[in-house]
């Protein structure tokens, strides 16, 4: 059992959120979080790249000069890959890198990376976050007064707030995700996790969905 610190928007404590990290996942498979993590790394990878091939380079197609009695190598067309500003032998073309594991093994990812953080004692609590207008002061004061300022951070809410988003998207290695939105890659990569009472309640009883790609 974990007990974790609940704070408010100025950063006081007010609470603690008790929470068995086996209620979440009762194991973690690091091999699970590691296929989880790699479909979401591949699904972000743009896949635009290309080269040219030889029959795609400028230049002529005639033989450079005769099969024999030159001294040299035999040659054909300068647009062959073995020579400078020739097409490439296996040229690049562009591809969709993207592929999809079962959706309740992503879930379980899922699960699996919050566990991990909650044993890691890199998740923390806030009571309820939210905010009338945009303002990027109260968030930058709220990480200071929980000395997690400079740390890359994941701010989890039940529901995606437009003013919190505006107010943290400005802030370096700052992120903003709704909980329905979490996935393994989100959770894992930053050092420190605030999470609201409302979302962990909806993690813990199972009420989100993983999206299909990640944020980066």
């Amino acid at each position: 059992m974990a007990t974790l610190p609940i704070y408010d928007k100025t950063g006081k404590k007010v609470g603690d959120y008790d929470i068995d990290p086996a209620d979440l996942c009762p194991t973690i498979d690091k091999q699970l979080l590691h296929d989880a993590v790699v479909m979401y790394q591949a699904n972000q990878r743009q896949g635009s790249f290309k080269t040219k091939s030889r029959a795609e380079v400028q230049g002529s197609t005639k033989k450079m000069y005769r099969q024999k009695g030159t001294g040299n190598a035999r040659a054909g067309s300068k647009r062959s890959g073995v020579r400078r500003g020739g097409g490439h032998i296996f040229a690049k073309r562009p591809r969709d890198f993207s592929y999809r594991l079962p959706r309740k093994a992503l879930q379980k990812a899922t699960k699996m990376a919050m566990a991990g953080k909650i044993r890691d004692e890199q998740v923390m609590v806030l009571d309820e976050l939210t905010m009338e207008a945009p303002k990027t002061s109260e968030v930058a004061n709220l990480l200071e007064a929980l000395n997690i300022s400079g740390r890359s951070t994941l701010i989890a809410t039940d529901q995606l707030s437009q003013n919190v988003f505006r107010s943290a998207r400005n802030i370096p290695r700052v992120s903003v995700m709704e909980v329905r939105e979490l996935n393994a890659l989100a959770i894992l990569h930053p050092q420190r996790i605030l999470i609201t009472r409302a979302a962990l309640d909806a993690l813990k009883a199972g009420q989100h969905t993983e999206t299909e790609v990640a944020a980066g």
